[in-house]
């Protein structure tokens, strides 16, 4: 048998997982975040940002990372189950679901150092952004 050929019998999850996180291009990845990011805003790119500290970290399982990777790809790809173009509002229904069950299935990794780094790149992405008090009476 050719190098790279397998049958599914020679794969399981763990080596396709495996393969699947070699071939990941972060760089790539972390680009498309932040243009992303100056076409969402602040508060819509905090949990993107969340999720992918939780993706970097050496704590977060297999797969978790694999969900990550599917969400933020999603995200910032070119590709759309429900076209927002075409669907101005109806067209964000998949991202938001997509990015809010990976953001609650991943958040028992989320650190406060993690949500300190995010508020950090923030405040640099956003630097326009105010923090208000609430005034009790």
């Amino acid at each position: 048998m050719e190098k790279g050929l397998y049958t599914i019998k020679q794969l399981n999850v763990k080596t396709i997982m495996k393969r699947a996180m070699s071939i990941i291009n972060y760089d790539v990845l972390w680009d498309r975040i932040s243009n992303f990011a100056r076409k969402a805003g602040r508060v819509s790119t905090r949990p993107v940002l969340i999720l992918w500290f939780v993706l970097k970290s050496k704590e977060t399982s297999k797969a978790d990372k694999m969900l990550i990777i599917s969400t933020l790809s999603y995200l910032v790809l070119p590709i759309d189950i429900l076209d927002a173009k075409r669907l101005p509002f109806i067209g964000w229904i998949d991202e938001i679901a997509s990015l809010s069950v990976t953001y609650q299935k991943v958040c028992k990794n989320i650190t406060p150092e993690m949500e300190a780094k995010v508020d950090a790149i923030l405040d640099r992405w956003f630097p326009e952004y105010t923090q208000y008090e609430l005034i009790e009476g």
